[in-house]
């Protein structure tokens, strides 16, 4: 078998030392590619139209599957966060304001916090039974499936 250092699954990087580092700078790529198409489409530069546009073309890039690469260097998560830091600067009138008021004349939060808020209500849909398995059983599996690979080692 061939012996790799990184591995490309469903568009995530993942390295062999689990470290996110290429799967931010992959999508952070992606997603200034995507605000310069708007800068260069766009004439229109309301907040309307700018949190509009980078709701629906930007953000995804910077939320697919972010449970699984979710960054926790703080060197990722100011990588990260430096899309939407540049983004809101296009909007007409913010570009000499300071980042945090610029989030909340824009109505926006920071990423960082955007993903603990995904994270939490997952959390809260799994407690609460909106999904079709109950915690018990999901936990029940997990322990079988230890034992299982304990009696295996044995």
């Amino acid at each position: 078998m061939e012996c790799v250092s990184e591995e490309k699954d469903l568009g995530v990087i993942v390295s062999d030392d689990l470290k996110w580092e290429q799967q931010c700078s992959q999508t952070v790529a992606k997603a200034n590619k995507v605000i310069g198409l708007i800068k260069r489409n766009f004439t229109d530069r309301s907040k309307e139209t700018i949190i509009r546009s980078f709701k629906s073309l930007v953000e995804p890039h910077l939320e697919y599957c972010c449970p699984i690469w979710n960054p926790h260097y703080i060197k990722d998560i100011i990588l990260v966060e430096s899309v939407q830091r540049h983004a809101t600067k296009i909007v007409w009138g913010m570009e000499n304001l300071h980042y945090e008021e610029r989030l909340k004349r824009l109505g926006l939060m920071l990423l960082d916090r955007r993903r603990v808020k995904s994270d939490l209500l997952e959390t809260f849909k799994i407690i609460n039974g909106y999904y079709d398995f109950t915690v018990d059983t999901f936990l029940n599996l997990m322990m079988l499936e230890e034992e299982d690979i304990a009696i295996s080692y044995s």
